[in-house]
């Protein structure tokens, strides 16, 4: 059985943001008619969902961390740490509200951050990692996460997110190739894989450059428990 054969539902307020998402989404969003199929953009999903009875994407705590970092070794091994991408994230918090996990009843299932970064001059979100527990794949819980992350992005007036991934599968989301040709990461990368997404027309037409992380230097205090970036 898919996400899709569960009832959506809301889940009760959680912070102001989920409340202002609400306000924003509500009168064009009907959470019984989502299509975890092909997603045009602007029909994300209303933000705080709980799926079924058992199965909730949430805001990710530090009581999170060793089994997110469990899930994240199992799916993307050590190398994760290699990646250019991860020279954007390495020592810096996710942008507010979008740290997020899937879980059942409480064994941690999916993972996904979202970070501030600039590209070029234009302001945007970096996405990544999104992870899913092996048990957990192919029920569209993927797609469940990156709805839930694209609508917290678009309420919270972010206007464009980048990532490095699969081009058919974010392609779903409305991400494409077109948005990042004038952009550079910050190490090698394959390029067919660097993909934007514009949640405000126009966000990432001028957007050419080196993508830095924003801000620039770490914020992460010595004691807190964020040791690794991705």
């Amino acid at each position: 059985m898919t996400l899709i054969d569960h009832e959506f539902v809301q889940a009760p307020a959680l912070s102001g943001l989920v409340e202002l998402a609400r306000d924003k989404l509500k009168s064009r969003r009907n959470l019984r008619e989502l299509d975890c199929a092909a997603t045009p953009r602007h029909t994300f999903a209303d933000p705080a969902l709980v799926v079924g009875s058992r199965l909730a994407v949430m805001d990710e705590t530090l009581a999170d961390h060793q089994a997110r970092e469990h899930l994240l070794d199992e799916t993307f091994g050590t190398a994760r740490f290699e990646k250019t991408v991860e020279r954007l994230r390495a020592g810096r918090r996710p942008a507010a509200h979008l740290a997020l996990v899937a879980k059942e009843d409480d064994e941690l299932v999916g993972t996904l951050r979202l970070w501030t970064v600039s590209a070029g001059d234009a302001p945007a979100l970096l996405l990544g990692p999104l992870a899913v527990a092996k048990t957990h794949r192919s029920q569209g819980l993927g797609r469940g996460l990156m709805k839930e992350a694209l609508a917290r992005a678009e309420a919270a007036g972010h206007p464009a997110i980048l990532l490095v991934g699969d081009p058919p599968y974010y392609a779903h989301f409305g991400f494409s190739r077109q948005h990042t040709r004038h952009l550079i990461l910050p190490g090698p990368v394959d390029e067919a894989r660097f993909l934007g997404l514009e949640l405000e027309a126009g966000a990432l037409r001028e957007a050419k450059g080196l993508v830095r992380p924003v801000p620039a230097f770490s914020f992460l205090r010595p004691q807190e428990s964020l040791p690794r970036a991705a």
